[in-house]
């Protein structure tokens, strides 16, 4: 039987970006599916957690499972599970080639395929992924060829499927972020990780959360690559 409340799925749920969209989402009384290779149990009972590697279709699958299983539908799904490294291009491995082929590209394709169908049956959804500043405005002080392989197709897809699904109710937008104090950044780097950004700082989590929560209440908006990067995307 179909939830009164809204669900949401997290993809990368267990700390930084993940886990405060989580915590934003149960404040907002939604079921919450959340995933990520090590994520714990929640004794929350209104917050399913599912470990797996989210490059691999089976956990796609899992989590799908999970969301209509405990609450029967799908409202939202936010793709924040994601790979960032910065090197010289020619320093990039095989292995770092393939991780973020595997998580920023093949972990988006699996889970939003999973949840669409469900999101067609009733009509509506949104889906957001976070995507990143560098794809439109590369910084030399930053290289970062595989997230613009990675999360330069991510925006294309964000569009693309924009399109296909616009008379059917579900929308698909993205958020281009820049440097947020996470976890992936340590503190040590903080200053200098700020003087990147023309607004002076780094990004909060919660302008994270304020940001996927206006995309997923903004009825009117699909196909749209958001940026929150202190004015990075505005130039240098």
């Amino acid at each position: 039987m179909q939830s009164p409340k809204k669900v949401v799925i997290v993809t990368g749920a267990s700390q930084g970006i993940g886990a405060g969209v989580v915590e934003s989402y149960r404040k907002l009384g939604y079921g919450v599916v959340a995933t990520s290779r090590s994520i714990k149990p929640s004794e929350d009972p209104n917050v399913i957690t599912v470990a797996g590697d989210i490059s691999d279709p089976s956990t796609a699958a899992r989590v799908v499972a999970a969301a209509i299983e405990n609450f029967g539908r799908i409202d939202t799904l936010v793709n924040n599970a994601g790979i960032f490294a910065s090197k010289p291009f020619t320093e990039f491995t095989e292995e770092d080639y393939t991780s973020a082929i595997g998580t920023n590209v093949s972990g988006v394709f699996y889970i939003s395929q999973a949840v669409i169908p469900h999101m067609l049956a009733q009509g509506a959804g949104h889906i957001v992924s976070m995507s990143t500043s560098l794809v439109n405005q590369p910084d030399t002080r930053v290289p970062a060829a595989l997230a613009s392989i990675t999360k330069g197709g991510l925006n294309s897809l964000t569009k693309g499927l924009a399109i296909e699904y616009a008379d059917r109710g579900i929308r698909v937008n993205a958020v281009a972020l820049g440097l947020i104090k996470t976890p992936m950044n340590p503190v040590e780097y903080h200053e200098t990780l700020s003087g990147l950004h023309p607004l002076g700082r780094m990004g909060e989590v919660q302008d994270v959360v304020n940001a996927v929560h206006y995309l997923d209440s903004a009825e009117f908006i699909t196909g749209n690559i958001l940026h929150l990067d202190g004015g990075q995307n505005a130039g240098k």
